[in-house]
């Protein structure tokens, strides 16, 4: 594993899992271009979206956009990293738990995450998420 990706990727994921704006932008291309399956049915382009909906969930205490009434964590399961030079891609289930006084609950979806080094420092440049279930064709 890429121990320098892994480093960066986590950090890029903690700095939205806190709603941290300036970790968010240390962190993320300016022409970012995203899909959000639960979001919009096409691509979102650029940091405003996110700076409003990070924004939106520090204000009522939400991690990524669920309501956070406990312990919240994420774990990357089955992440692999490709690297090529001043390019990698990470994918990988997301895996967010949160406990509250009925348990713990996960919810999860398939991420892969584009990162480009710009003068001399990693951005995630390109997103793409997909629902963690089995396709309609599975029986």
């Amino acid at each position: 594993m890429d121990n320098e990706i892994h480093e960066f990727l986590l950090k890029h994921l903690q700095g939205i899992m806190n709603n941290d704006i300036a970790s968010y932008h240390e962190t993320t291309a300016e022409d970012l271009t995203l899909y959000e399956w639960w979001v919009a049915p096409h691509r979102l382009d650029g940091l405003p979206f996110h700076e409003f909906m990070m924004n939106s969930n520090a204000e009522r205490g939400a991690v990524f956009g669920a309501e956070q009434t406990g312990k919240t964590r994420f774990d990357l399961s089955n992440l692999h990293i490709q690297r090529y030079s001043d390019t990698a891609i990470a994918s990988y289930t997301l895996l967010i738990s949160t406990s509250s006084s009925a348990g713990v609950q996960v919810a999860a979806h398939n991420e892969s995450r584009v990162m480009v080094k710009i003068n001399n420092a990693w951005k995630v440049a390109h997103v793409h998420k997909s629902p963690a279930y089995s396709a309609p064709h599975v029986g």
